[in-house]
């Protein structure tokens, strides 16, 4: 299982991350503070706020979704 931090800045990149992590044969979920949502759903990653850094807990691996994570990974 990997953890990573990211920023999602406007719904297009809501968007694309949806999309890479719908594609994971395996759980993706979103948190922060205390709210967790599947990462596979855009209305439940939408509703989250998203001025806030947003931590996503895989539960597997993917390259392709590696790769989406890391163009919007916090350093």
């Amino acid at each position: 299982m990997q953890t990573k931090k990211i920023k999602l800045n406007a719904t297009e990149d809501v968007k694309e991350f949806v999309q890479g992590a719908s594609k994971c044969d395996f759980d993706v979920d979103v948190y922060y503070n205390r709210i967790l949502i599947d990462a596979k759903s855009i209305l439940g990653v939408l509703s989250m706020d998203l001025n806030q850094i947003l931590t996503v807990k895989c539960h597997g691996e993917n390259g392709d979704f590696d790769r989406v994570l890391a163009k919007f990974a916090i350093a």
